[in-house]
């Protein structure tokens, strides 16, 4: 007869969550029991079957990953360290892409969680009020974005853009613009204020163009609004604006890096293929992507904790040639 997470358990006079972890997640255990257990187990015969646990622990063994566009380069780092993760804690992921419809999202994690223990939301565009619901749908964590009452990992951009604007500054731009991102974005709302705080720190000017989608083409769109704004520097919600930027300057005879500075945000693969290369804020969405499965499947073992966790990472400027001396400094 098959050795079962439940024999063990009874034999340890433990729970079956514990059992699992201690064989699964061997860290998340204190050494005395994870000894004990796994020692039990050996002496039992216990051969690992990950849908066996599943099933004995009540779960599918999956988790659902909801992000609003899987194109746009900001995500694929977190989907893929989610990916990572998971199979790691043999625990397969369901993806979903709801396109930058925030209409989507309740919809696709209804689906979702029917089919998965729970779910990961990146940068989820639904309006405030309605957040609640995710949580009542299923355990959840929230990454780009802080939910109260849930799991969440955020990222932290005052670093990061109190870093670029230092860097602007000691190029000699007193005049920069900030190209604001999509309407509902709640990153955008936190880069915007990040911002006008260091630029009123370091006596700077603000111009805001937008809202614009995260696409290249936006930024195409918004070249001609920055050529007749007077800046001579321009931060971008992200790495695709700032290319289609970059892109539709070039078309009008300007040279990024000395008639104009350029800076983008997430610093994805593109940032180093850029001519020139894409000066940008790095932000940490692997790590996120990790954090977020480990909060998920904590939250998982311990339905009964009462305190949310709030995980807060750091962003930093990665400079490259795309920045330059203001036109009236050099």
């Amino acid at each position: 007869m098959r050795v079962t997470l439940a024999d063990i358990a009874k034999a340890c006079d433990t729970s079956l969550s514990t059992v699992s972890r201690a064989l699964s997640d061997p860290d998340r255990v204190n050494p005395q029991t994870r000894e004990r257990i796994q020692r039990v187990a050996r002496e039992m015969g216990y051969m690992t079957n990950p849908i066996a646990r599943a099933l004995a622990l009540g779960r599918t063994g999956v988790i659902g990953l909801i992000v609003p566009d899987i194109a746009n380069p900001f995500f694929p780092p977190i989907i893929k360290a989610v990916q990572a993760r998971a199979g790691r804690k043999n625990t397969a992921v369901l993806l979903a892409d709801t396109d930058e419809h925030a209409s989507d999202e309740l919809e696709r994690a209804a689906v979702l969680s029917k089919q998965v223990d729970g779910l990961i939301l990146v940068s989820p565009r639904t309006a405030e009020e309605r957040l609640a619901e995710f949580i009542e749908l299923s355990p959840v964590v929230f990454v780009n974005r802080q939910v109260e009452g849930a799991q969440s990992v955020i990222i932290d951009n005052s670093d990061g853009i109190t870093q670029a604007v230092q860097h602007l500054t000691a190029l000699g731009h007193r005049r920069i613009c900030y190209l604001n991102g999509p309407r509902r974005s709640w990153s955008n709302e936190r880069r915007r204020i990040a911002l006008q705080e260091a630029c009123t720190q370091y006596g700077v000017e603000l111009v805001e163009f937008g809202p614009f989608e995260p696409q290249v083409q936006a930024g195409v769109r918004a070249a001609d609004l920055v050529q007749t704004s007077g800046t001579t520097a321009v931060i971008a919600y992200d790495d695709l604006i700032a290319l289609g930027l970059m892109a539709r300057l070039a078309e009008h005879r300007l040279q990024v890096g000395r008639d104009v500075s350029v800076i983008g945000i997430d610093d994805s693969p593109m940032s180093d293929v850029a001519y020139p290369t894409l000066t940008s804020i790095h932000v940490p969405g692997a790590e996120a992507g990790t954090v977020a499965v480990d909060l998920l499947l904590e939250q998982l073992d311990d339905a009964d904790r009462e305190q949310p966790t709030l995980v807060q990472l750091e962003t930093r400027l990665i400079i490259r040639g795309s920045t330059g001396p203001a036109p009236a400094a050099r």
